[in-house]
C-alpha cells in the first residue's frame, strides 16, 4: 500500500497513471485531494500473475487480430472471470484493512482502476477500465479491487491498447481507494478549450451532485468558458438556475491553471464542490490537443500547415523534418511531427495580406477563410506597408515557349544526381554527413533557380490565361484541363503509364499472376518475391519489367518528402496490388493508347477552340494569342513535376548512404537499432558520426512522441494561443446536400466510390472514383484505373489536380472530411468543372 503523500511521478510502475496523478495533485499548494491510498501493481502481479492459465490466455490473446472484436471479446471475458474469482491472500487483505482503519473503516470509498498505461501524455486511456463509487466495508472493497484488476481486460481496454502499441503483458493494474466526497456540484474542467484547442480559454462543465453521469457522457451539464479570469460564455443544460456562480467558475479555472502549471501541459480535471470548497479527484493530460510551435516569445503568431501545401499531412520523423527544413529556404516551426510557417508578419500589412491571399486563395480556400477570420479579430495588429520592404520583381516568364529550356534543365539535374550517386557510395562517418550537407545546398540551387522557376510559371500562367480568356470569350470553363492532356516531359504521369507496361509483361503468364496474387493476399513485404519469379514461366521477363520500373521510379513512395519513408525499391511488394489491378482492368498496350487518346483529345480541343475564336469579332487576333498560349502550356506544364522527382532522387541516395552509416554505428555499439537514425535530427546524426556517442534515451523518447503524433490531425491554421481556426467555403452555387470543393479537372463522372487510405491496399477497378485524404506522386499509378478523383487536401496546382488533368479525370480537391462523409462503395457524382461532389446512392 502507498498513501497519496508517498507517491510522485517516479512511481508510475507501482501505482499507475491515476495513482501518480493523485499523488502529484496532493503535493500542489491549495489543491484538496480526498484522502486515499493505492493498492500497488505488486499486488496485481503477485495475485493475478499466479492465477492458473493466466499466462496461457495472454499468449492466445496476443495472437488475435486487433480488429477481430469477437475473438477479443471472448478471450478477454475468460480472463476477467478468472481474475474476479481469484483468492486474495490474507496478508494483502489485512494490509488493505490497516489502510482503511487510518481513514475510517466504515466510510464510503471510490475504488478506481489505475493502469500503468493510463492518463499518460500520449494516450489517456480515459474510460477504458472500471471504477466503483460508494463502496463500504473491507469485504466489498477487496471484491471491487478484484473487479478493477479484471477491468484491465475489458474488450474496449484490450482493443485500445493493441491499437496504441501497448503490450498486454507489460501493462499492470494498481487500484486507488479514495474516500468519497458527496458534493453539491461536480464536473470536469479543461484548461484548454476542447473544441477550438485555445490554450487561453478554460472550459468548465458542471452538474448537481456527483459528476459520474457527466464524465460517462450520460448528461450534458452546464458549460462555462473562462478567459482572463472572466466568464465569457455560458450554456445551461436546463432553464433552471445555473449550477455554479460565476465566482465559483473563475475559482475553478484558477485552480486548473495552477494544476496545469504543475504538470506542464493542459489538463482534463475532475472536480467536486462542497459549498465553495473544491476537491480534485483526477487530472490527466489532454491528449487530443495539437501542440503549439515554440517561439520563446509572448507575441501573437499565426501558423499555416506546410503539409497541406505539400500533400503530406502525416507525422514525420525527426530526420525527415530536419532534412526537409535543410531543403527549403523558408524558416519553419515544428509541432506534432509536422511543419508550419508563421505568417503573422505577412498578415500585418496590406501588401503582405494581398500576396498571401493571392497564393493561398488559389490553392486552399479553407485556409484563406480561416486567415480572414483571424484578421477580423485583430489578433495580429495591422500596420502600414513599409515602402523600403517592397517585394523584389519576379523574373519574367520566357516570351515564347522553348522546349529546349525544359530539356536542358532535366539533363542538368540527371547529370547532377548521377555525380551524387558516384561519390556518396564511397563515403562514411563525418565525411559522409558533411558531403550530404553540401549537396543539400546544390539541391536548393536547382530547386529554386530562376530558370526552373520561369519554366514552372510559364506553364501555370499560360493555364490561367487560357481559363480566364476562353471563359470570357467562349463561355467555356477550365478549357486548359483538356488542352494539357498528354503533355511531354511529365515524369509523374509517365510513371503511371509505365506501370501499365509492367502489367503487359505480367499478364500473359498465369503462374506469375497467381504468384503475385499470393504475395498480395499474404501481405508480404520486401523484394524476395522478385527472386521467386525467376523460377516461373515468364517470370524472368516479369521481374525485368518490375526492376526496370524501379530503376526509374523506385525512389518514390507515399509521403515521399519524409526521407525516412519506405521507398518502392526497398519494398517492391507495395506495388503488387496496383500491378494486379492493371492486369485485371486493362488490355495490352493500354499505356500507349492512354497517352495517344489524351493527345488526340487535346488536339481536337485546340482545333475546336481556335475555330470558334476565329468566328468572333477580332477573332484572328484572339486565335493567334490563344494558339501561342496553348503552345506554351504544352511546352512547360509537364516540367512542373520534374523538380520534385529530382529532389526525391537525391533524398533516396541520401537515405541509402545514411542507412549504411547507421549499420556502421550499430556494429560499433553507438546505436541500438538501424532505424534509430530516423529519430535523430540531421545535425545530431552529424555530431554522433563525429563523436561516436548517442543518447539512447532521447531516441526512445522520440519514438514514443512519434507514436502519439501519428494519432493527431494537423490543422490548416493554428494560432500561438493553440486555437485551431477552421475556415469554410463561402459558395452559393453548390446543390443542396453536395460536398463543396475546388474544381481541379473539368468534367462530370458518376461511379462507385473507393475510399482509400493506403495505396498499397487499394483495390480499384476501371470506372471507380478514388476518394482519399491526399495524393502525392506515388499515387499516380492508381489514376490510370480511376474514373475520377476526390481528395480532402489540395488545390488546382497540386499534384493530384495536375495529373488528373493530364489523364482527363474529373477531379474535385479540398473536400473537407471526404473520407468520412463518403462511404466506400457508395455511388457518387463528381463535378470537376464546378467543384462539388454529390452522393447519389
Amino acid at each position: 500500500m502507498l498513501g497519496f503523500a508517498q507517491i510522485d511521478s517516479t512511481d508510475l510502475a507501482d501505482v499507475g497513471g491515476k495513482g501518480v496523478g493523485l499523488g502529484e495533485l496532493s503535493r500542489i499548494d491549495g489543491v484538496r485531494v480526498p484522502d486515499g491510498f493505492c493498492v500497488t501493481t505488486d499486488a496485481f502481479r503477485r495475485v493475478v500473475g499466479a492465477a492458473p492459465s493466466f499466462g496461457a490466455r495472454l499468449d492466445r490473446l496476443s495472437r488475435v487480430d486487433p480488429d477481430d472484436r469477437e475473438a477479443i471479446g471472448a478471450l478477454s471475458a475468460e480472463i476477467r472471470h478468472l481474475i474476479e474469482d481469484v483468492t486474495v491472500p490474507d496478508d494483502l487483505v489485512a494490509a488493505i484493512g490497516d489502510a482503511l482503519d487510518g481513514l475510517g473503516p466504515q466510510a464510503a470509498y471510490a475504488v478506481r482502476s489505475s493502469a500503468t498505461a493510463e492518463d499518460l501524455p500520449g494516450a489517456s486511456f480515459a474510460g477504458q477500465q472500471d471504477s466503483y463509487l460508494d463502496v463500504v466495508g473491507l469485504t466489498e472493497i477487496v471484491r471491487h479491487v478484484r473487479r478493477c484488476w479484471a477491468s484491465l481486460f475489458t474488450e474496449r481496454a484490450v482493443t485500445y491498447r493493441r491499437r496504441n502499441g501497448f503490450d498486454d503483458r507489460k501493462v499492470l493494474m494498481a487500484v486507488v481507494v479514495q474516500r468519497m466526497v458527496h458534493p453539491d456540484a461536480a464536473g470536469v474542467l479543461f484548461t484548454a478549450d476542447p473544441v477550438t484547442s485555445n490554450r487561453k480559454v478554460a472550459t468548465v462543465q458542471a452538474v448537481q451532485g456527483l459528476g459520474e453521469a457527466l464524465v460517462s457522457g450520460l448528461v450534458t451539464g452546464d458549460v462555462y468558458a473562462v478567459r482572463d479570469d472572466r466568464v465569457r460564455a455560458t450554456a445551461l443544460a436546463t432553464e433552471a438556475r445555473p449550477v455554479l456562480k460565476d465566482a465559483q467558475v473563475v475559482a475553478l479555472a484558477r485552480l486548473g491553471r495552477r494544476i496545469e502549471a504543475h504538470f506542464g501541459r493542459p489538463q482534463d480535471i475532475e472536480w467536486c464542490l462542497t459549498g465553495d470548497d473544491a476537491h480534485i479527484v483526477q487530472s490527466r493530460p489532454i491528449t487530443t490537443l495539437f501542440p503549439v510551435p515554440e517561439t520563446g516569445d509572448e507575441e501573437n503568431h499565426v501558423y499555416i500547415s506546410v503539409g497541406h501545401q505539400q500533400m503530406m499531412t502525416d507525422a514525420m520523423k525527426p530526420l525527415g523534418l530536419s532534412v526537409w527544413q535543410l531543403t527549403t529556404p523558408r524558416p519553419m516551426y515544428e509541432a506534432g511531427g509536422r511543419l508550419f510557417v508563421d505568417v503573422a508578419a505577412q498578415l500585418a500589412t496590406p501588401r503582405g495580406r494581398d500576396g498571401l491571399f493571392a497564393t493561398i486563395g488559389k490553392s486552399d480556400p479553407w485556409m484563406q477563410d480561416a486567415l480572414r477570420t483571424i484578421i477580423d479579430r485583430d489578433f495580429i495588429p495591422s500596420r502600414p506597408d513599409d515602402p523600403a520592404a517592397a517585394a523584389p520583381p519576379v523574373p519574367p516568364a520566357p516570351a515564347e515557349p522553348d522546349p529546349a529550356v525544359v530539356t536542358e534543365l532535366i539533363r542538368a539535374d540527371q547529370e547532377s544526381v548521377a555525380a551524387l550517386r558516384r561519390t556518396i557510395g564511397t563515403l562514411s562517418g563525418p565525411e559522409l554527413l558533411d558531403f550530404i550537407l553540401a549537396d543539400l545546398a546544390e539541391l536548393r540551387r536547382g530547386l529554386f533557380s530562376p530558370r526552373s522557376y520561369q519554366a514552372i510559371m510559364a506553364g501555370m500562367e499560360a493555364s490561367w490565361w487560357l481559363n480566364d480568356h476562353l471563359e470570357t470569350w467562349l463561355g467555356e470553363k477550365n478549357a486548359a484541363d483538356v488542352l494539357t492532356q498528354s503533355v511531354p516531359n511529365n515524369v509523374t504521369s509517365e510513371m503511371g503509364l509505365a506501370l501499365l507496361d509492367v502489367a503487359d509483361a505480367v499478364r500473359p503468364h498465369a503462374e506469375v499472376v497467381a504468384h503475385l496474387r499470393r504475395v498480395a493476399d499474404e501481405g508480404r513485404e520486401g523484394p524476395a518475391f522478385l527472386d521467386e519469379l525467376a523460377e516461373l514461366p515468364g517470370g524472368r521477363e516479369a521481374r525485368a519489367a518490375i526492376e526496370g520500373f524501379l530503376d526509374e521510379y523506385g525512389m518514390r513512395c507515399a509521403g515521399e518528402i519524409d526521407i525516412t519513408r519506405t521507398r518502392w525499391s526497398e519494398n517492391p511488394a507495395m506495388l503488387v496490388p496496383t500491378i494486379l489491378g492493371n492486369v485485371r482492368s486493362f488490355e495490352p498496350g493500354a499505356g500507349r493508347r492512354h497517352f495517344e487518346q489524351g493527345l488526340q483529345e487535346s488536339r481536337r480541343k485546340e482545333d475546336d477552340v481556335l475555330t470558334r475564336l476565329r468566328d468572333l469579332p477580332d477573332g484572328e487576333r484572339k486565335a493567334e494569342e490563344t494558339k501561342r498560349m496553348i503552345d506554351r502550356v504544352r511546352a512547360f506544364t509537364g516540367y512542373r513535376e520534374y523538380p520534385k522527382y529530382g529532389m526525391i532522387s537525391r533524398y533516396f541516395a541520401y537515405k541509402q548512404a545514411l542507412l549504411r552509416e547507421a549499420d556502421r554505428l550499430v556494429r560499433s555499439g553507438v546505436l541500438r537499432e538501424r532505424d534509430d537514425v530516423f529519430f535523430l535530427r540531421f545535425e545530431e546524426l552529424r555530431e554522433i558520426a563525429r563523436t561516436g556517442h548517442a543518447d539512447a534515451g532521447l531516441v526512445a523518447e522520440r519514438r514514443a512522441a512519434f507514436r502519439s503524433y501519428e494519432t493527431l490531425t494537423p490543422p490548416r491554421v493554428l494560432t500561438s494561443d493553440g486555437e485551431v481556426v477552421t475556415g469554410r467555403y463561402r459558395r452559393e452555387d453548390v446543390p443542396p446536400g453536395a460536398l463543396p470543393g475546388l474544381p481541379a479537372s473539368a468534367g462530370t463522372v458518376e461511379g462507385r466510390a473507393r475510399v482509400v487510405t493506403d495505396m498499397a491496399r487499394a483495390d480499384l477497378e476501371s470506372g471507380d472514383i478514388l476518394v482519399t485524404a491526399y495524393t502525392d506522386p506515388s499515387w499516380t499509378p492508381l489514376f490510370v484505373a480511376a474514373a475520377g478523383l476526390v481528395t480532402e487536401v489540395g488545390g488546382p496546382m497540386t499534384h493530384g489536380a495536375v495529373i488528373a488533368r493530364e489523364y482527363g479525370l474529373p477531379a474535385v480537391v479540398g473536400v473537407e472530411r471526404a473520407t468520412g462523409l463518403i462511404r466506400d462503395g457508395q455511388r457518387i457524382r463528381v463535378n470537376g468543372t464546378d467543384g462539388y461532389v454529390e452522393v447519389i446512392g
